[in-house]
C-alpha cells in the first residue's frame, strides 16, 4: 500500500517537474515575465539606491523645483499612471473576448505612452539647451545630470519598448490572432514601467 501510494506521489511529481507544465499553476509566458520584472526590478532599484547614496554624499543637491518643470513632470505621471486603468481595461476585454474593444484600449494605452515619450523628450532637450551632460551640468553636481539622464533614460526605454509591444498585440488582435494571456503578459510589463516610474518620481523629483 505504501509503495503504491510512493508511486502515485512520483507520478504527479513528473508530470508536473516534467515539462511542458508550470509548476507554479501559471503559463510559462506569464511565469517568465514575472522572473524578468523581478530582475529588472533589482536593477531599477540599485539605480535608485546609488543615485541616494551619491545625494548623501554631496555637500549640496539642486533643488528639484528651480530645474525641472513641475508641472510637465505631475502631467506625464498622470498621463502615464492613467494609462495603467486603459490597460486593465484592455486585459479585460481580451478576457470577455472582445478583441475590438482590447484594440481600443490598448490605441489609448499606446496614445498615452506616447505622450509621455514626448514630455521626456521635451524635457530632456530643455536640460541639455541650457548646459546639462552626463560629466556636468550648470547646477554644480555632476552627478546630478548623469543620474537623471541614466534614470529616466533606461526607464523612457522601457516605456518605448512597452508601447512597441502593446502595438504588435494590438495589431495580433486585430487580426485575430491572439489571446488574453498575451494581452495580460503586456499589461503586466506595462504596469511595471508605470509602478516604477512612481518610484522614479517620488525619489528624484519630489524627495
Amino acid at each position: 500500500m505504501e509503495s503504491s501510494l510512493a508511486a502515485e506521489q512520483q507520478r504527479i511529481l513528473a508530470s508536473t517537474w516534467g515539462g511542458g507544465k508550470s509548476p507554479f499553476g501559471t503559463s510559462w509566458s506569464k511565469f517568465m515575465m514575472w522572473i524578468f520584472i523581478i530582475s529588472d526590478a533589482l536593477t531599477f532599484a540599485g539605480f535608485l539606491i546609488a543615485y541616494g547614496f551619491m545625494r548623501s554624499i554631496s555637500p549640496e543637491w539642486p533643488k528639484q523645483t528651480e530645474v525641472f518643470n513641475m508641472v510637465l513632470i505631475t502631467f506625464m505621471t498622470f498621463t502615464l499612471i492613467s494609462s495603467s486603468a486603459t490597460m486593465a481595461m484592455a486585459v479585460g476585454a481580451a478576457r470577455a473576448r472582445n478583441p475590438k474593444l482590447a484594440v481600443n484600449f490598448l490605441l489609448l494605452t499606446i496614445l498615452g505612452g506616447f505622450i509621455f515619450l514626448g514630455c521626456q523628450a521635451f524635457e530632456w532637450s530643455h536640460l541639455i539647451e541650457e548646459g546639462a551632460r552626463l560629466t556636468h551640468n550648470p547646477w554644480g553636481v555632476p552627478q546630478f545630470a548623469a543620474s537623471f539622464f541614466v534614470i529616466t533614460g533606461f526607464h523612457g526605454f522601457h516605456v518605448f519598448s512597452g508601447v512597441t509591444i502593446l502595438a504588435v498585440v494590438a495589431i495580433r488582435a486585430l487580426m485575430g490572432k491572439y489571446s488574453g494571456d498575451q494581452v495580460e503578459n503586456a499589461g503586466l510589463y506595462w504596469h511595471f514601467v508605470d509602478v516604477v516610474w512612481v518610484f522614479v518620481f517620488a525619489f528624484f523629483y519630489l524627495l
